[in-house]
């Protein structure tokens, strides 16, 4: 049954490795249960649906009948208005080319690429302070920390507010996964809390940029004049806080399920040590093999559209599983054998149109940074745990610790 094999997927039990349920899914591409959503499962498929217009990212497009009980709590019900990540053109192209302007090509090039010595030294202090070598925790000492202080640089947050907004993250990224158990009033109304807390921060934090601007992204945004006009005060917190949260969570991810891959496959450790350009397509080859993000179950039908030769009515609640695309040995050979050599890795891990990762240059380059140095520096790293004990999320899976040891710290 659908509905028993979605539930094993959100299962906690099976968060270590869902690929199986992923490969049982890809048996029926369109999967449906009456009350639940239509799931995708299928790379082609999938691909096809994120470039559709009329796929919507709006849950207010979502018909009243198809309320998905499996879905975290609604944007309309929330205090602030959707981050553009939850917005259909042309709302959501204005927002993003107005967020774009300070972060990437063409209005500044140099932005990210800029930062390859100052994400150097960030990995490079990480693993300086590491400290006793016989059990470390890469995620509370390294894969957590690292973006979170990039992110923080980036957008002028100050580094040490970070214990406040932790908890706020954390409760809004576990908003975004589907909990068949939980209670929805209570879901919405923690998420909502941590909504308004963040955005109170943050409103303190724009209005002091606007006063005395500096050269990080915050004041860029709360300053800018361009041919969009300006942002409104909601519309910049509610883009401040999906930058804040999406430009760590999903790399935190990112790192750490690279890390334990790597541990499981200490040839290609052994290559990107001696190796550091291996870097490059080996971060693809994880973004293929263990995306961050691994499902999208937040997508609304515009139109009645068939798939598969099933026809997904409107309004209908659409869930996009990316993990299931990405083993599709429909499109990839071997799916389920991690190769950095692998020639043609156009993968789902970073989403794909409109809606691709906004961050997904930044992210890619973390990665790259992080763990060729942490496989230069680390002598015989190995796993004191297998597997590691993960996060709850679905979504956003990925270990919640990696315990691991290692004989000494190379300088």
């Amino acid at each position: 049954m659908t509905q028993s094999l979605l539930h094993q997927i959100l299962d906690y039990a099976n968060r270590a490795n869902p690929y199986p349920l992923y490969e049982e899914l890809r048996k029926t591409p369109v999967h449906h249960v009456d009350g639940g959503p239509y799931v995708v499962s299928t790379y082609y498929e999938i691909r096809s649906l994120l470039h559709d217009p009329r796929i919507s990212s709006d849950v207010r497009n979502l018909a009243s009948t198809a309320r998905d009980p499996l879905a975290g709590p609604a944007e309309e019900e929330t205090t602030l208005p959707p981050g553009f990540l939850r917005l259909d053109p042309p709302e959501h192209d204005r927002l993003r080319r107005m967020t774009n302007r300070p972060f990437g090509p063409p209005h500044s090039p140099r932005r990210i690429d800029g930062m390859r010595g100052e994400l150097h030294d960030i990995v490079s202090g990480l693993i300086d302070d590491i400290g006793d070598p016989d059990r470390i925790d890469l995620v509370d000492q390294f894969s957590y920390p690292f973006p979170v202080t990039v992110i923080c640089r980036l957008l002028g947050v100050p580094r040490e507010d970070e214990a406040r907004f932790h908890t706020w993250a954390d409760t809004l990224a576990a908003s975004l996964d589907p909990d068949p158990d939980a209670d929805p009033a209570e879901r919405g109304k923690g998420a909502n809390e941590a909504r308004m807390q963040l955005g109170m921060y943050l409103a303190g934090l724009i209005e002091e940029r606007r006063k005395n601007p500096g050269d990080d992204m915050l004041s860029r945004l709360a300053t800018a004049q361009g041919e969009d006009g300006a942002m409104t005060t909601m519309e910049l917190i509610s883009t401040a806080a999906l930058l804040l949260i999406a430009g760590h969570e999903t790399t935190v991810n990112l790192i750490t399920n690279g890390m334990l891959t790597l541990l499981r496959h200490p040839d290609v450790l052994q290559r990107l040590r001696e190796d550091p350009r291996l870097a490059v397509p080996l971060v693809e080859e994880l973004l293929r093999f263990e995306p961050p993000v691994q499902l999208v179950p937040q997508r609304t039908t515009l139109a009645d559209i068939e798939i598969r030769g099933v026809t997904i009515p409107k309004g209908a609640s659409l869930w996009l599983v990316l993990a299931s695309g990405n083993r599709d040995p429909q499109r990839f050979e071997d799916p389920d054998r991690f190769d950095p050599d692998r020639r043609d890795i156009q993968h789902l891990g970073l989403g794909s149109g409109i809606h691709s990762c906004f961050g997904a240059p930044l992210a890619r380059l973390e990665a790259q940074f992080a763990l060729s140095e942490l496989a230069r520096r680390l002598e015989n790293p190995r796993l004191l745990e297998d597997p590691p004990p993960y996060r709850q999320n679905a979504v956003l899976r990925g270990p919640r610790h990696l315990p691991i040891s290692c004989d000494g710290i190379r300088p």
